[in-house]
């Protein structure tokens, strides 16, 4: 089933899976997740559905209802939460909301490239392989860490601090399935969701494959 709100955004609706129409093409029948998608909105609903097999609850944005607060809470304790917002500003802040109140959910990330038609930055314009793929990649954050990376190791990597920095750690984000962001946010993902030296400079040979180097 899918969990979401009418169009008012204020009446619960449970919709069935099977009332939604999916292309055979466009779907790996072997794909369903166990755990609830938190996605934005209605839209969001649909691109996932798209993809894959998964139930999801849609925040409406960062001002989430007392109901849906509810539906969360109850989802992450009976099936746990992959929180799955849109790879910009505003997705960022509801995915911090979100990690604040539920700290051991799952996070899953997709690039802002694959994310983006036009102006507009959103899951719903993603094709469905990129959000497969995201999917896949999904991180927990850890709760006792040792820290593995500094940012010596970021500078080193060209990751931080020169030109064309920004666009790199974008790539090698995508790789890992951490995100992006500035160069001190993109260390506390390494960290926080324990990507291991090898992981790293697997990502890092893969980029750098990709761009002939």
């Amino acid at each position: 089933m899918i969990l979401r709100h009418n169009e008012a955004g204020r009446n619960m609706q449970i919709m069935s899976s099977q009332s939604i129409k999916m292309k055979e093409n466009e779907l790996n029948k072997n794909s369903s997740i166990r755990q609830i998608i938190v996605v934005e909105g209605r839209d969001d609903t649909a691109a996932v559905r798209r993809a894959l097999d998964a139930d999801t609850i849609e925040t409406h944005g960062f001002g989430i209802s007392s109901q849906t607060w509810a539906l969360l809470r109850k989802a992450y304790n009976e099936r746990g939460l992959i929180i799955f917002t849109d790879p910009d500003h505003a997705g960022e802040n509801i995915r911090k909301l979100l990690a604040e109140n539920f700290p051991e959910a799952l996070h899953a990330y997709l690039d802002r490239a694959d994310a983006t038609e036009g102006s507009d930055i959103g899951i719903e314009n993603a094709k469905p392989e990129a959000i497969r793929m995201a999917l896949e990649k999904v991180k927990a954050v850890k709760t006792e860490r040792e820290d593995v990376f500094t940012m010596e190791d970021m500078r080193h990597a060209d990751l931080a601090g020169g030109t064309g920095a920004a666009q790199r750690r974008a790539a090698v984000g995508k790789i890992l399935g951490v995100g992006t962001g500035n160069s001190k946010a993109f260390l506390k993902k390494l960290n926080g969701f324990g990507i291991t030296r090898e992981a790293f400079d697997k990502a890092l040979a893969e980029f750098n494959e990709q761009q002939g180097s």
